[in-house]
């Protein structure tokens, strides 16, 4: 896939989150589920906050205070790039929930967390194409990604996350 088309992948996605939750009432966004696991509320918190901090990964992957480096990914990271996935339900790292902990936002906070992610999405999105490869910064579960592969990795982490949405929905639907 080019660049641009993650882009546009991105973009459809945050869109395809948009619309979720405005279908999503008041009073289901921060309910959790009977069977556990995360809130709505809780879900758009993270994958936006994550969002943001991965584009804070790839723009530090193009200044100059990132170090080129020979090491890559790991072999997990490996595979969900190779297959543009992540194929099972992950928890998150205790150093990651400490660091950015899931929270109960309501929808306004929501929506104006889409708008920050599309805005640095964009501001972040032209300083790839003239990014070095071998400047990498570290993901908690997959090694050191350069900026390019941050940039599919928010692709890849909003896609894994529509798996969650469709649980959440399921599961308030049968209780």
């Amino acid at each position: 896939m080019t660049l641009e088309a993650e882009r546009r992948a991105i973009e459809a996605t945050l869109d395809d989150y948009r619309s979720r939750l405005d279908a999503i009432t008041d009073e289901q966004f921060d309910v959790t589920p009977a069977t556990g696991g995360w809130s709505y509320a809780e879900v758009y918190s993270h994958i936006m906050q994550a969002t943001l901090g991965s584009t804070i990964a790839l723009e530090k992957c193009t200044s100059s205070a990132c170090l080129p480096t020979t090491k890559g990914r790991n072999l997990v990271g490996r595979l969900v790039f190779t297959i543009n996935s992540i194929p099972i339900r992950i928890k998150m790292t205790p150093m990651m929930a400490q660091k950015n902990p899931p929270k109960k936002i309501n929808k306004e906070e929501a929506r104006n967390l889409m708008v920050k992610c599309r805005k640095r999405i964009n501001e972040v999105f032209t300083l790839i194409h003239d990014s070095n490869p071998h400047k990498r910064i570290k993901h908690p579960r997959f090694g050191l990604l350069n900026a390019r592969q941050w940039f599919k990795f928010i692709l890849i982490h909003l896609n894994h996350h529509v798996k969650q949405l469709n649980r959440i929905e399921k599961n308030l639907r049968a209780a």
